[in-house]
């Protein structure tokens, strides 16, 4: 009995309540989220399903947050297996290895969606794993990830105040497509990710092809009008779970007493030094100094509290110090517009730009912004510089790339540099999403920027994008436009009309405000845009005045940037190497390259110069690329030359190759050979090829006579370039065989 009790547990603990729900896109394609039948042990977990593309999102949540830990301890983590689209990865050990580029910006986008809204006091960690499992090619699984990962936390007990959803926005021709097709996307000229919850939109991030703010605005509304049945089916899901409660926790031990104390003695302290308009480290200091001298005034007033217990009110008390500090902040903005560095909210920082600070590199540029600042360089070079991408769904080359590097000395801190992060990665691609849609596509170099961050407080990743566009018109690149960057601030507090939008945003001011929201363009219109929204109720009237307030402040940042260089040099710098392009027929390109890269491998070892070639559009494109235009002028002549087509009646310089008892075999053009006939050497009669004085190796002049129609066989001769002798008699003709007519039976030789 006890077995038949036990095995009864068994199957009611493992039985399935598999369950599914639908949604629907407004072109009418469906979103399916199935739960109970997949990594039913996770706290949370989903199998999503578009088409054939299907990903499984799982959470898990610690119950308790780990001691000292006054933060959200999130890992969102992107995954696509090579399997997904039947294919094996690459490398020495054939198994998935570390995060691509793409799948850390994927992640990144699923994070800054979920993490403000989690509670602020739940400090525990949570673990979301996104895994494409299943991939046709044709829709695209990042625009997917964020609903299926808050589909998982919909299913959990986990505390969250959403359910949230992303989707992916594109305009083409003119119309608004929701998470349109990989194909779709190739005529986009927007091109938007945008998460939100049922009432606000959350995050934005995309690039575009200088479209108006306007448009912008469009894509935003389009954006959350679809996701807000995708919010709707998490609800409905949650309640059918009973999901829709949470899990109680208690991760903080407040003193209320000591909050008020913290408030009353050092608020207005906090709001003087918010007026001073100090700059970063002494503003740092002046604030720490506040909070240092309140810690031992409260240490003398309570000398007889054990060091421990002082130890956990000194802890209370920089945590809500830091309120006191924010809420000064946010109060002297609202109410006076006055800015932790003392200027207006329209204000931009103070700017210097310089270009060719480096002799070595092919463009560099210095862009200072208050106290950011960046070095870029701009690096061109050939076709074999191309990074090579080998995603699961990706296989391409790029030719623009974008390097973005934070090392800790830009803030001052004193710690070791670890390597390119995650920030890196994203910022960076921010940057290049802004700036790669002014390359021209016929520009034949890889281009390469670098930006190094060598100070920071507050939008390096638009210092990037400003000291990008110096760099590259430093090195001679043709640039349809230059481009300059914003970063946004917002200062909305809950239940006030009252807001203030801040212009060229301070590292503080991100932190302690409400939105980061960037923007890049040309004259003309944005070129690439990141939002992250920490407040609710973000109204499309603030957006709007954003947008507005973002563009003037674009365009006089751009004005700067033109004082110190107003467009591309007209060539590049002395030591940057030349590259020019020629096409050739594609039959051809079997004969540039030879056998085993034999000719190719030799014109280059031979004239120095380094040469590509690829077929594409049914020709062959060449690049050759040289330290000057005589290597240049060399490579691209014996390429002419082998890509050629004979001409008959013209007279060329032929080698001879080899020698038979009939003749000689000459090579009278590059990878172009024929038989010169022992009768076609003189105009006398010769018993050997070695009568006429030549042999392998030696020159000779020959001219073309016929090509054979059907064989594509060369008939050369020699003697006709020469005076024919005196009484000289051709031999006749050999007269035409008659239809039917053929040659007599050999004779059998009997014996």
């Amino acid at each position: 009995m006890r077995f038949i009790e036990v095995f009864h547990n068994f199957l009611s603990k493992n039985k399935m309540n598999v369950i599914t729900k639908t949604v629907s896109l407004p072109d009418g394609r469906t979103i399916s989220i199935e739960t109970g039948k997949l990594a039913k042990q996770a706290d949370g977990s989903v199998m999503l399903r578009m088409n054939n593309t299907m990903l499984l999102a799982t959470v898990c949540g610690a119950k308790d947050a780990n001691p000292g830990t006054d933060f959200m301890p999130l890992q969102c983590d992107y995954k696509e297996k090579y399997s997904a689209a039947g294919r094996f990865p690459g490398g020495f050990t054939k198994r998935e290895g570390r995060a691509s580029d793409y799948e850390i910006l994927t992640s990144r986008l699923v994070d800054r969606a979920l993490r403000p809204l989690f509670p602020s006091d739940y400090h525990a960690e949570v673990y979301v794993n996104i895994t494409l499992f299943s991939a046709d090619g044709v829709d695209m699984p990042d625009a997917l990830a964020g609903f299926a990962a808050s589909a998982a936390l919909a299913c959990s007990d986990i505390p969250f105040d959403g359910p949230i959803s992303e989707v992916r926005v594109a305009r083409i021709n003119g119309e608004y497509v929701v998470n349109p097709t990989f194909a779709q996307l190739e005529g986009a000229d927007m091109d938007l990710m945008v998460a939100a919850t049922m009432d606000n939109i959350m995050m934005v991030e995309g690039e575009m092809n200088e479209v108006p703010e306007s448009a912008l605005l469009e894509a935003l509304k389009v954006a959350h009008e679809a996701i807000k049945p995708m919010c709707q089916l998490q609800i409905d899901l949650m309640k059918e779970l009973g999901t829709d409660v949470k899990r109680e926790y208690c991760h903080e031990v407040n003193d209320e007493e000591l909050r008020e104390q913290v408030k009353k003695e050092c608020y207005d302290a906090c709001y003087a030094i918010t007026k001073q308009g100090l700059e970063k480290h002494a503003r740092l200091e002046a604030f720490e100094a506040v909070r240092e001298n309140f810690k031992e005034a409260y240490a003398a007033a309570h000398a007889d509290m054990a060091a421990e217990e002082l130890d956990e009110k000194n802890g209370l008390i920089d945590k809500y110090y830091h309120d006191v500090e924010k809420d000064a902040m946010r109060r002297c903005i609202l109410d006076e517009g006055i800015r932790l560095d003392g200027r207006q909210t329209t204000d931009i920082r103070p700017i210097w730009c310089e270009v060719s600070p480096l002799p070595i590199p092919h463009g560099s540029s210095i862009f200072t912004r208050g106290e950011t600042q960046s070095l870029s360089t701009a690096t061109l070079g050939t076709k074999l510089d191309e990074k090579m991408v080998d995603d699961v769904l990706d296989k391409s080359y790029m030719k623009f790339l974008l390097h973005y590097n934070f090392p800790p000395f830009s803030t001052g801190e004193a710690r070791a540099s670890r390597g390119v992060g995650r920030r890196e990665i994203g910022h960076g691609h921010l940057a290049w999403r802004g700036l790669k849609g002014q390359i021209p596509a016929d520009f034949p170099y890889t281009v390469r920027v670098v930006s190094d961050i060598l100070e920071s407080n507050g939008s390096s990743s638009m210092a990037t994008v400003c000291a990008g566009t110096l760099a590259l018109m430093d090195a001679g690149v043709p640039i349809a436009a230059p481009v300059s960057g914003i970063a946004m601030g917002l200062i909305k507090n809950p239940g006030e009309d009252k807001y203030a939008v801040l212009s060229d945003i301070l590292g503080d001011e991100d932190h302690l405000g409400d939105m980061d929201f960037k923007t890049t363009g040309t004259l003309k219109g944005l070129t690439a845009t990141q939002m992250d929204i920490k407040c609710d109720g973000l109204s499309y009237e603030i957006l709007e005045k954003a947008l507005a307030q973002a563009k003037a402040g674009r365009e006089h940042i751009l004005g700067e940037m033109m004082k110190t260089l107003s467009e591309p040099r007209a060539d590049f710098k002395p030591h940057v190497p030349r590259i020019e392009a020629m096409e050739i027929p594609k039959e051809f390109i079997g004969a540039v390259i030879g056998p085993g890269g034999k000719i190719i491998q030799g014109m280059q070892e031979e004239t120095g110069a380094t040469i590509t070639i690829d077929e594409e559009d049914g020709v062959g494109k060449i690049q050759v690329c040289g330290a000057n235009k005589a290597i240049i002028d060399a490579a691209i002549a014996k390429i002419r030359a082998i890509v050629a087509i004979p001409e008959v009646g013209e007279v060329y310089d032929a080698k001879v190759v080899s020698i038979m008892p009939y003749g000689c075999f000459v090579e009278f053009m590059p990878g172009k050979e024929g038989l010169l006939h022992i009768s076609e050497i003189a105009w006398k009669r010769l018993e050997s090829v070695e009568e006429a004085g030549l042999k392998e190796g030696d020159t000779i002049s020959v001219k073309l006579l016929e090509i054979d129609e059907k064989t594509g066989k060369f008939r050369l001769s020699h003697k006709v370039l020469e005076e024919k002798p005196e009484g000289w008699e051709d031999r006749p003709a050999r007269r035409p065989r008659r239809e039917g007519e053929g040659r007599p039976a050999r004779r059998e030789n009997k014996e």
